[in-house]
């Protein structure tokens, strides 16, 4: 089967991708091929077949095929499975608007000095009695795609998360059931997307036990790549000038994201196909 991929990056990025990831012309062409074939084996993961898209799961695998298989497959699983996140998902809607204004998950605009994207997520900024946690979450997985769909050199470095708890009250605590921190924890897990570190910030004592589940729920490797502070964040990025940075406030990174992402309605309608096709 013909491949099509054009190399768009600059080619430092695809020298990188060779030298960590295992990432050729000719390892991408074959592993591409094959996944292809597989899909059409397979009709039943209705995946996005955007070259790109896929190269997200072989790059995530370090072109591991069957690994990058399984992943896919839990992915488009986990997009049939939690309608509540990957369903309805308009960003002109008003329910999801008005969580796009706290600025919830922020991807900085500049990456760190290893490369990775930075992602500063909000714990404590919505309203707990008004705010259902389903929703915050998908309304930051939106944002995730976006920036994944936005930036291809994601896939190639990999991400780091600073959660800033700022704010965190003991019903934000609460809000984060060991049922939903498993479900976030495993999605996280299988994400189109390597984590590299997950740091959480101004961490106040009452939440100690919603971290000790996250915690409980993630594999070694992951469990290994989480830092907790009471003080600032230790990522060398342009981090916002709200958490001691040099870099856009909060304030005008989540007008940016809303943006964004409502500028991607169309392609969100587009991307709700993309599941797994349950068996009834």
């Amino acid at each position: 089967m013909s491949v099509q991929y054009d190399e768009k990056l600059p080619p430092h990025n695809y020298e990188y991708a060779e030298k960590y990831l295992g990432e050729t012309k000719d390892s991408r062409d074959k592993c591409l091929s094959e996944i292809y074939k597989w899909l059409d084996a397979n009709p039943k993961i209705n995946a996005n077949r955007n070259t790109t898209s896929l190269l997200h799961f072989l790059r995530g695998s370090k072109f591991q095929l069957e690994k990058a298989k399984k992943r896919m497959e839990t992915f488009y699983q986990l997009r049939a499975e939690r309608v509540e996140w990957f369903t309805d998902r308009n960003p002109l809607n008003p329910e999801i608007e008005e969580l796009l204004d706290l600025g919830l998950f922020l991807p900085l605009d500049s990456k760190d000095v290893n490369n990775y994207q930075v992602f500063i997520i909000r714990t404590g900024v919505h309203n707990p009695h008004k705010h259902d946690q389903n929703d915050v979450l998908k309304v930051m997985k939106m944002v995730l795609d976006v920036v994944l769909y936005l930036d291809e050199t994601i896939s190639i470095y990999g991400t780091v998360a600073i959660f800033d708890m700022k704010g965190v009250t003991l019903r934000h605590g609460l809000q984060m059931t060991p049922t939903i921190i498993k479900r976030a924890v495993y999605c996280w897990e299988n994400y189109a997307c390597k984590v590299k570190k997950l740091e959480f910030i101004n961490a106040p004592k009452h939440v100690n036990f919603v971290l000790d589940i996250f915690l409980k729920c993630m594999s070694k490797k992951l469990a290994a790549r989480v830092s907790v502070t009471r003080g600032p964040s230790t990522v060398e990025a342009n981090l916002p000038k709200d958490i001691g940075g040099n870099g856009p406030t909060y304030d005008e990174l989540t007008k940016h994201w809303k943006q964004k992402t409502q500028e991607k309605a169309k392609w969100f309608a587009e991307q709700e196909q993309y599941k797994m096709i349950l068996e009834k």
